[in-house]
C-alpha cells in the first residue's frame, strides 16, 4: 500500500496523508458496491429520499469543517469552500426530491398495457477533479444515489481530503455499508478500473479533453455508459451598449475566481472595438483591486494554484513577446501564487487565446459586429460556458443562440445553479448534470407490455 502525502498549496506544508489504493482492494471495493446494489435499488423511493436528507443534514452539521479541509486541502479561498461544502448538501437535497418523482410513462396501445420503468444502472464510478472537489462529487453521486444505484468514488490524488470526510458523513448518516465508497488513488490504477471493470455500469469524469477521450474510448469497449465535464475556453461578450462599469467590474470574477482554476473560466474577454480602450481602462482597477492571499482569510478572494507544477504550465502562456496589459497582486514567500494578469494577443489565434490556461490569465480581443463576435466566441473546440454583456434584449438572445456553448449568461457570470442542468458543447463533454433529470441520467428505461387479450 502507498502512502501519498498531501500538501497546503498556500503553504507548501504537509497537511495529511492516505493509503493509496491499489488493484485489489479497487476490485474488492467495486465487487462490495456491486453485492450492495442489489438491496439498495429496492429500498422504497420514500426511504431513499429520506436517507439522503439525513446525508445532506450531516453535511450541513459539518459545514465548516469541510470547508477548513478544503481551504488546506485545496487552497481554496474560505468563503468559496463553504459554498461548495453548502453546494453538497444543496445538491443532496435537491436529489433527495428524485426517487418518488422517477416517473415511467403509460403508452397507449392495442392488445393490451404497455408501461415503462426507470431502472438504476447498478454500480456507478465518478472520477473527480482537484480543482472543485466537493461539488462536482455531489454532481455525480447525489443523482446516482437518487436513482438507486451504488457509488465508487475516485477524488483526485492532489485533493481527496474533502471526500474521504463524506465517505465518513455518508455512514454517520445512516446509509447502508457500501453503497457510497470513496477509494484515493491512482487515475491509472483506481480510475481506470472504473473503466475497465465490468460490474462498473457507468462512468461520471470531470477533467481534461485529453484524459475525457480516453475514458470515453475505453468505456466504448463496454459499451458504457458516460458522462464527461472537460475543458473549456468560454468568452465574456462585451457590446458596446452594454452596463460597461458593471462588465468591468464583474470580469476578474468570471475568470479569477478559483485563482481560474475553473473550466467555465471566461479567459476571453471579446470588446466590441468602439468601447475597446475604455473598457480596458475600466477593468484596470477592478483587477488590481482582486485581493490575493491567505485563502484562509475572509477577505481574501483569490488563493493560490494547486501546485508548483500547474504553476509554471500557467507562467508558460506568457511568454517574452506576450503583451501584458497590467497585473494585480500576489504574496511573496511560499505558496504557489501567480497573479491576476490581463493579457492583449496579437491575434485571436494566439496560443493565449485558444488553448484552456486554468490559470488567472485572461485574454482581451476586440470585435467589430455581432456576427465577428459570434464567430470568434465559437472559434475553438471547446463550447462550455460564457458571458453576453448588452442592453439589448433581442441581441441577448440571438447571441445566445448563436453561440455553442452549453451555459450562457446574460449581464451575468452564473454557469452553475443545482436545478439547472450543465454541460457543454463539442469537446466540452457529453451528456448533462444536475437540474430536474439528473437522475434520469442514471437509469436505464425499460419498457414492458402487458397483453389484455
Amino acid at each position: 500500500m502507498t502512502t501519498v502525502q498531501v500538501i497546503n498549496p498556500a503553504t507548501e506544508q504537509p497537511v495529511a496523508t492516505f493509503e493509496s489504493m491499489d488493484l485489489e482492494r479497487t476490485d474488492a471495493a467495486i465487487a462490495r458496491a456491486a453485492a450492495a446494489a442489489v438491496s439498495w435499488r429496492d429500498v422504497a423511493p420514500g426511504d431513499r429520499a429520506r436517507l439522503l436528507r439525513r446525508f445532506a443534514a450531516a453535511v450541513d452539521a459539518d459545514l465548516e469543517q469541510l470547508a477548513r479541509l478544503e481551504v488546506a486541502n485545496s487552497g481554496h479561498t474560505i468563503g468559496n469552500a463553504r459554498w461548495e461544502a453548502g453546494n453538497v448538501r444543496d445538491v443532496l437535497d435537491y436529489c433527495a426530491g428524485m426517487p418518488e418523482r422517477l416517473l415511467g410513462s403509460q403508452i397507449p396501445v392495442a392488445g393490451g398495457v404497455d408501461i415503462t420503468f426507470c431502472e438504476p444502472l447498478g454500480v456507478v464510478g465518478v472520477i473527480v477533479p482537484w480543482n472543485f472537489p466537493m461539488p462536482i462529487a455531489g454532481w455525480g453521486f447525489a443523482p446516482a444515489l437518487a436513482a438507486g444505484n451504488t457509488v465508487v468514488l475516485k477524488p483526485a490524488e492532489l485533493t481527496p481530503l474533502t471526500a474521504i470526510r463524506l465517505g465518513e458523513l455518508v455512514l454517520e448518516a445512516g446509509l447502508p455499508h457500501d453503497v457510497f465508497q470513496v477509494l484515493p488513488g491512482k487515475g491509472s490504477v483506481v480510475g481506470q478500473r472504473f473503466v475497465t471493470h465490468p460490474a462498473v455500469r457507468k462512468v461520471v469524469f470531470t477533467g481534461s479533453t485529453e484524459v475525457g477521450r480516453e475514458i470515453m474510448a475505453g468505456c466504448a469497449r463496454q459499451v458504457k455508459r458516460v458522462t464527461l465535464e472537460l475543458g473549456g475556453k468560454s468568452a465574456n461578450i462585451v457590446f458596446a451598449d452594454a452596463d460597461l462599469q458593471a462588465a468591468a467590474a464583474t470580469a476578474p470574477a468570471g475568470v479569477f475566481d478559483n485563482a481560474g482554476q475553473d473550466c467555465c473560466a471566461r479567459s476571453r474577454i471579446l470588446v466590441q472595438r468602439g468601447v475597446f480602450d475604455t473598457f480596458l481602462e475600466l477593468l484596470e482597477p477592478a483587477v488590481r483591486a482582486v485581493r490575493v492571499g491567505d485563502p484562509a482569510e475572509e477577505s481574501t478572494e483569490m488563493g493560490p494554484l494547486i501546485s508548483a507544477e500547474h504553476r509554471d504550465r500557467v507562467a508558460g502562456f506568457v511568454e517574452d513577446s506576450t503583451t501584458v496589459a497590467y497585473t494585480g497582486t500576489n504574496p511573496s514567500g511560499p505558496g504557489f501564487w501567480y497573479p491576476p494578469t490581463v493579457v492583449l494577443p496579437d491575434s485571436a489565434s494566439d496560443r493565449v487565446a485558444t488553448e484552456e490556461i486554468f490559470g488567472p490569465i485572461v485574454a482581451v480581443l476586440p470585435f467589430e459586429d455581432e456576427a465577428e463576435a459570434i464567430a470568434l466566441a465559437n472559434a475553438t473546440d471547446y463550447g462550455l460556458s460564457g458571458s453576453i454583456w448588452t442592453r439589448d434584449v433581442g441581441r441577448a438572445l440571438r447571441v445566445s443562440r448563436a453561440v455553442e456553448s452549453g451555459n450562457l449568461s446574460v449581464n451575468s457570470h452564473a454557469s452553475v445553479r443545482y436545478w439547472t442542468p450543465f454541460g457543454g458543447f463539442k469537446q466540452s463533454g457529453l451528456g448533462r448534470e444536475l437540474g430536474p433529470d439528473a437522475a434520469r441520467a442514471f437509469t436505464e428505461t425499460k419498457n414492458v407490455f402487458i397483453a389484455t387479450e
